[in-house]
């Protein structure tokens, strides 16, 4: 089973595009979903988590997400030894459900993770989709989907490669910057995926 990459950074709309590969009946994994549900219910990545930063991790029983973000979006170290806990677990969940049965007659899947290049990611997969926006458009998305402030957004994209960074090293782009149509971007990569497969 192939299992291409999608990325891009915060608010440059790679959910819209993985629901427009959906349309096109292409499974897809949600990084950052299955990483908070494997979280919260595996016990040893619980009590890694739990060492690293502490019995404030969790809340009732589930994950502290906007605690740990201020913990480590300012310390570089920090996420670095964060993401070295759950990436394993992530990319072993990501490799049991590409090759999980029901997904057999699939041509292809996607694993989608707004730090494939980061994290060093990218090797693992057999190609790589990156979703590109303009910064000012990005920036408005998330204050207006998150509530955050300019600067928390700012913030955020700061920790992310660039995209300039990124393109070179991407198989296939989409440009979603409201002048090119986003359907007929996803369209033509699925053909090219699929001609790839093929052959």
């Amino acid at each position: 089973m192939k299992i291409i990459g999608l990325t891009g950074g915060i608010g440059s709309g790679k959910s819209t595009v993985a629901d427009l590969f959906r349309t096109l009946s292409i499974p897809v994994y949600e990084s950052d979903a299955r990483a908070k549900n494997l979280m919260n219910t595996n016990a040893e990545l619980r009590n890694k988590i739990e060492k690293l930063l502490g019995p404030q991790s969790y809340i009732n029983g589930e994950i502290n997400r906007p605690w740990i973000a201020e913990q480590v979006f300012g310390n570089k170290e920090l996420l670095h030894q964060l993401n070295s806990i759950v990436h394993p677990a992530v990319q072993a969940d990501a490799i049991t459900w590409a090759n999980s049965p029901e997904l057999v007659n699939s041509p292809y899947v996607i694993k989608e993770s707004a730090i494939l290049f980061e994290e060093n990611l990218a090797e693992q997969l057999d190609g790589i989709i990156l979703v590109v926006a303009p910064v000012t458009i990005r920036i408005e998305r998330v204050m207006a989907r998150d509530g955050m402030t300019k600067d928390q957004v700012e913030e955020r994209i700061q920790h992310q490669w660039t995209d300039e960074m990124k393109i070179p090293l991407s198989d296939y782009v989409v440009y979603n910057d409201g002048e090119r149509s986003i359907i007929e971007q996803v369209i033509e990569i699925d053909r090219m995926i699929r001609a790839t497969i093929e052959n």
